[in-house]
């Protein structure tokens, strides 16, 4: 952080703690899954075959399925696997036990799971979901990311969902994982990227391992072949192109799990960052909305401090110390420390260690993550879904935990303090910990936590509330723009002078999908002095003294 940085954020600070009172008070979280209906428990089916896919699935969505303003839960599962695969065969998704599942919100903290009536019981082997509106319906569609290709359900406005992936071109193959709907080329119509990560099948299993000690583990992803990720143009008919080979994307390998979409260098197109998993970071930024350049090295992404690469799996972005430049946090394996890239004017320096990051993480492993104002101060805090990808790493490194808690760290300044244990009981349980999505799911306006756990059952975690700071929740609905606002800059100063920026999108964490309603925070102020929007259009959208404590839904103007 630079001295005009810290002097900024200090002053930043120093003005909203004395105008809005104490802002340090702790986020407090409940777990209410065993009330709420949500009776998920994701099967990844373990085999002594040791499949890399059982350690990785699965997300989870927060998004509002039936446009009630409530936002409603869907999950990603695994499926039935063999021990071992006979040569052909594919997972089974047949039993109920192993269906994706939509959960509706019942208005009242309890959920109804509608996944048949749905139609979303999926199938093949589940890794994440994307959330999105790309035909401008007015209602999100679902992307499913499976072992062997993507699913398009397209959301019929009638609580029913319908599997157009052949009739919309996104026939695709391969291990698909994260994904994201963003307007690329900003012409009103969601379009579509999606990570992916080995070249691995059941046949190219391999044995991995110590034989002379008698155990298997599952294998490191050196030991399979980098891909090429997957670019889908929307045609604006309900159809899509697949856009990569012409669009930067061709040679451009990774080994790709997380993706957040954000205007990283401010030049009005959104760019793509990708979290891989022991190979080069990368960040495709936009040009102009024809193609885009892979620029992770040359803009200090691709590696951490040492010049290394690291286990990148789940991702997010967002200004941490309020100066208007998104910042990037991707997490890693223990032993590796989770990476935290300032934003310098577009390109990136690695401050793990000065943000206290590092210290706090060198022995942890970290999956799902997001940045979100959780206890409403006006600076956006970090919460991590944590746990080994090795179910068996006790038995050569007994220092290192398999099962983990949950993280939480409070956002000081741009300094990370742990708070785990000051934040409720969940945050001291050891999970198998996977995807991680934010929302407020009861409107109260705290942001609340959903959790897929590997092999295990899905959280639901109440945020209690008690700091007393006040917020405001911001729906955006685009007109010229398309119909979610995905894109759309939304920029606030309060009444005391603290400034804040969001940027909407849904994407971010690990295979996974949150709200995309902008959320801030705003300390003890109760007003917002000034709020600007900026559509992916290019319209300009303000408005002055804004009430906080409300949901607010703001249409685009017209030109």
């Amino acid at each position: 952080m630079t001295r005009r940085d810290l002097l900024r954020c200090a002053a930043a600070q120093a003005l909203s703690s004395a105008l809005s009172g104490d802002t340090r008070k702790i986020p407090l979280f409940r777990d209410i899954t065993a009330g709420s209906g949500v009776n998920f428990v994701n099967q990844s089916s373990p085999t002594a075959e040791k499949y890399l896919p059982e350690s990785m699935t699965g997300g989870v969505a927060i998004f509002d399925y039936d446009g009630d303003g409530w936002l409603d839960l869907f999950f990603v599962n695994g499926a039935k696997l063999s021990s071992p695969m006979a040569p052909g065969q594919q997972p089974d998704k047949s039993d109920p036990r192993f269906w994706n599942r939509l959960y509706r919100n019942n208005r009242n903290g309890t959920f109804t799971d509608v996944t048949a009536e749905a139609g979303l019981r999926g199938s093949g082997y589940g890794m994440g979901v994307a959330a999105g509106d790309y035909n401008n319906s007015g209602r999100p569609s679902l992307l499913v990311t499976n072992l062997d290709g993507c699913i398009l359900y397209r959301n019929n406005g009638d609580g029913t969902f319908t599997d157009l992936t052949q009739k919309a071109g996104l026939l695709s193959s391969g291990w698909c994982a994260g994904a994201s709907f963003f307007d690329f080329n900003r012409d009103g119509h969601l379009d579509l990227v999606v990570t992916r990560y080995l070249s691995w099948s059941f046949s190219k299993n391999q044995w991995c391992g110590e034989r002379k000690e008698g155990y298997r583990a599952y294998c490191h992803p050196d030991k399979f072949p980098a891909v090429e990720h997957l670019l889908y143009k929307n045609n604006g008919d309900g159809t899509f192109t697949n856009f990569g080979a012409g669009a930067g994307f061709k040679g451009m390998f990774g080994k790709g799990l997380g993706v957040s979409i954000e205007d990283f260098n401010a030049d009005g197109w959104p760019d793509i960052a990708i979290a891989n998993d022991s190979v080069a970071q990368q960040l495709f930024i936009n040009r102009n909305g024809t193609a885009f350049e892979e620029a992770g090295l040359a803009l200090g992404l691709a590696y951490d401090g040492d010049g290394r690469a690291f286990a990148g799996m789940g991702i997010d972005s967002a200004d941490l110390t309020n100066t208007g430049r998104p910042d990037i946090f991707i997490d890693a394996l223990a032993n590796q420390k989770y990476a935290l890239f300032r934003n310098r004017n577009g390109s990136f320096d690695y401050e793990s260690g000065e943000s206290g990051l590092g210290a706090i993480s060198a022995s942890h492993s970290g999956w799902g993550a997001k940045f979100a104002d959780m206890d409403n101060d006006g600076w956006k805090d970090l919460v991590i879904a944590q746990g080994h990808v090795m179910d068996n790493i006790a038995l050569t490194q007994p220092w290192i935990k398999y099962l983990e808690p949950l993280a939480m760290l409070g956002n000081r300044q741009g300094r990370f303090e742990d708070i785990s244990s000051q934040s409720g009981k969940p945050f001291s349980i050891p999970l198998a910990a996977r995807g991680l999505a934010v929302g407020d799911l009861n409107n109260d306006g705290c942001l609340d936590l959903v959790i897929n756990c590997n092999n295990s059952p899905a959280l639901i975690l109440k945020n209690e509330g008690a700091t007393g700071n006040h917020w405001i929740g911001i729906d955006t609905v685009g007109t010229t723009s398309n119909r979610e606002g995905i894109g759309a800059c939304v920029s606030i100063r309060t009444a005391s002078g603290l400034r804040q920026r969001a940027y909407v999108s849904a994407g971010g964490s690990y295979l996974s999908s949150s709200s995309k309603r902008v959320h801030f925070g705003l300390g003890q102020d109760r007003t917002i002095a000034e709020l600007e929007i900026v559509w992916p259009s290019g319209i300009v959208q303000k408005m002055k003294d804004v009430p906080g404590d409300q949901r607010l839904t703001i249409t685009e103007s017209r030109r």
